[in-house]
């Protein structure tokens, strides 16, 4: 019969004369309880990651207007406003798609100026800057406005927005995490620009990659 110090115990388990049994020690029991509380919530995670967008398909999500935008047809004046809405997918749990739409005084029509990463799949720059609706759903998504800015000295601000975005640097790259995406256009745009005046949310995942 083996006795206790004839047993090369682990650090984990322990020895009981009264049985002669080994049995795993108080730390093994608390880190099997922990798991055992836990492993519900790690499921149920992994199950909504998982299926957050099972009954979503891309390509028949909405990419309509928000109807946010002034009328760019019946609004003489400048705008500018910079969007945010929650990622496609999974990515949406925690993380928003970022971008700017802008009109000059007078103009009928939006510009807006975007990055989106698929285009590279396409062996397109990732930067985008196009006639369009400014205030489209993002695949489904609402968007919102992050800043605005409207009328007098507005058109000074738009012009200054238009070069420094065609001066990013990431015209052809894109990366999810930790950038450059579509977040780190937006952050360029903002410290290029001061007067903008544009603090993005921490769910602007990306745009600190400009740092």
């Amino acid at each position: 019969m083996p006795t206790p110090s004839s047993l090369h115990l682990s650090p984990w388990m322990s020895y009981t004369g009264d049985s002669n049994l080994i049995f795993l020690s108080a730390n093994v029991k608390r880190f099997f309880v922990k798991t055992l509380k836990i492993l519900p919530v790690l499921v149920l995670a992994g199950l909504v990651l998982a299926n957050c967008s099972a009954n979503k398909d891309w390509r028949t999500a909405s990419r309509e207007s928000s109807g946010i935008a002034p009328q760019p047809t019946v609004t003489q004046e400048a705008v500018l406003q910079v969007y945010g809405a929650r990622a496609w997918g999974w990515r949406g749990w925690f993380a928003i798609h970022t971008w700017i739409a802008a009109k000059r005084t007078g103009e009928a029509t939006y510009t807006v100026y975007d990055v989106v990463g698929w285009r590279a799949n396409r062996g397109q720059p990732v930067l985008r800057i196009s006639r369009d609706i400014p205030d489209r759903y993002w695949f489904g998504e609402q968007p919102r406005v992050l800043k605005e800015h409207r009328g007098e000295g507005v058109d000074q601000l738009i012009e200054a927005v238009d070069q420094a975005a065609f001066a990013y640097p990431w015209k052809e790259t894109y990366q999810v995490f930790p950038g450059p995406n579509s977040n780190t256009f937006t952050a360029w745009i903002a410290k290029q620009v001061p007067e903008l005046g544009l603090v993005l949310p921490f769910t602007a995942i990306g745009s600190g990659y400009v740092n």
